[in-house]
């Protein structure tokens, strides 16, 4: 008689946990939202083009894949190389506050779970200011 371990059942993704497709859509769109509209983000918002929807598209694909669904960006684009893809634009201090200013809010509103909220949080803080790219004073 063998003794076969248990199977596992396979741990949910953030993605999953946060409602899939339709959460992260919502998510991005509120993000670029108040983007547009708080004044509080106007440095962040001056880096992105007139029309946000090519950088929600992006955000949505790169999202996706990051929150462990489809990995959408990666499928279309190839490796997401964030900072590479990013060194075009100044990027400090400020410009990483107004981006977590609006994801924070977004999270807010869009993410029920306060747990997966401040842990979506938390990494996401860690990748914007990996974005960093300006030497600032210390």
């Amino acid at each position: 008689m063998s003794h076969n371990p248990p199977a596992q059942a396979p741990q949910a993704t953030p993605y999953e946990l946060i409602g899939g497709e339709a959460t992260v859509r919502a998510l991005v769109r509120r993000f670029y939202e108040l983007m547009d509209t708080l004044p509080e983000a106007y440095a962040v918002r001056k880096l992105h083009a007139t029309d946000l929807a090519g950088s929600e598209e992006k955000l949505f694909m790169y999202l996706s894949g990051w929150l462990g669904g489809p990995d959408l960006y990666v499928q279309r684009n190839g490796h997401p190389r964030l900072r590479a893809r990013h060194l075009p634009f100044s990027i400090g201090a400020q410009e990483r506050d107004e981006w977590l200013l609006c994801m924070r809010q977004a999270l807010q509103e869009q993410v029920a779970d306060e747990f997966i909220r401040s842990r979506l949080y938390e990494a996401m803080a860690g990748l914007a200011d990996h974005m960093r790219n300006r030497a600032e004073p210390a």
